[in-house]
């Protein structure tokens, strides 16, 4: 690893240090602005009892106080604190154990997604204008235009609720498939897209002629020149896709009742649970920008002609 390279990676390790930072005190003092509180909702609580409860997690003190405190404890022992709705529970616990779920059925509708979406874009691209071609764009397009809600709802309604095939609730067994097929086909389409036109874009380049009149065959320049080349877009977005699926989609995981992490950040916001609200945030934060590091170093790897500087 040469010296610009190493310095672009620590550079880039700091911004992300700095975004991650910036994102904690917003949330964190926007949250608190919006009018009410965690306990304004609760039922049958008289004011001393309000204020007991306040007092017990520290939203008494002020608000300076709070956020430092809350900022020592993420940067020394990256704790989020108790939860405030579900007593006896730590943030860490809860988030914890939504990851589990959504960890899964990202990591698995990511690989559909990117193996779908790259062969499909291949095949778009080595077809251009032919019926195949036609079909993939038109299947694409829709999956692209159409919501992610819109889909889990069709699913759901054709393969749970019509067929029977499988279970509308994701807690069952065989009931995250139709939440993995909901969360990659968008980003499917999407590739398939980003592939057939950067394919489209190498195959008209010099190089690929001059290969093509040097008698390579047409296999080793699709495989070898071809399609390493036309995935650098990919990179780009395969990195911040896969952290925002791998956390869990906020709708998905409420259409079909999934117990992952997109599910309890739903329900903290509507519970106005600030810590689990907080650290729900940092998390995805801290995924995406990590992802999208990591994106930027495997440019280098596809193609040694990219300089990091």
């Amino acid at each position: 690893m040469n010296t610009k390279t190493l310095m672009y990676i620590v550079k880039r390790i700091f911004l992300a240090i700095v975004t991650i930072w910036v994102v904690i005190t917003v949330t964190f003092f926007v949250m608190h602005a919006v009018p009410g509180g965690p306990f304004t909702g609760e039922k049958a609580v008289t004011e001393s009892v309000k204020a007991a409860m306040e007092a017990k997690y520290g939203l008494d003190k002020p608000l300076g106080v709070q956020y430092l405190t809350y900022l020592k404890d993420v940067v020394t022992k990256f704790e989020f604190g108790p939860s405030l709705k579900q007593r006896g529970r730590t943030v860490n616990d809860i988030i914890a154990d939504g990851m589990k779920t959504s960890v899964k059925i990202g990591l698995i509708a990511a690989v559909i997604a990117l193996a779908c979406g790259v062969i499909l874009g291949s095949i778009a691209a080595l077809r251009r204008n032919k019926l195949i071609d036609r079909i993939i764009m038109i299947i694409t397009t829709a999956f692209v235009s159409m919501p992610s809600f819109i889909m889990g709802s069709l699913l759901l309604i054709l393969f749970a609720i019509k067929l029977g095939i499988f279970p509308a609730n994701g807690a069952a067994r065989n009931g995250l498939v139709l939440p993995v097929i909901t969360l990659s086909l968008y980003p499917m389409a999407y590739i398939t897209r980003l592939t057939r036109s950067s394919m489209l874009e190498v195959l008209g380049q010099d190089y690929i002629r001059t290969a093509k009149a040097k008698g390579v065959s047409g296999m080793k320049i699709i495989f070898g020149h071809a399609l390493k080349n036309s995935l650098i877009p990919v990179i780009t977005y395969f990195g911040p896709m896969l952290a925002g699926i791998t956390t869990g989609s906020l709708v998905v995981e409420q259409i079909f009742a999934v117990p992952g992490i997109g599910r309890a950040f739903v329900n903290s916001i509507t519970g106005r649970d600030y810590p689990l609200v907080m650290g729900t945030t940092i998390v995805l934060a801290t995924l995406i920008v990590i992802m999208n590091l990591v994106g930027d170093i495997l440019y280098k790897v596809v193609d040694p002609r990219i300089t990091l500087e």
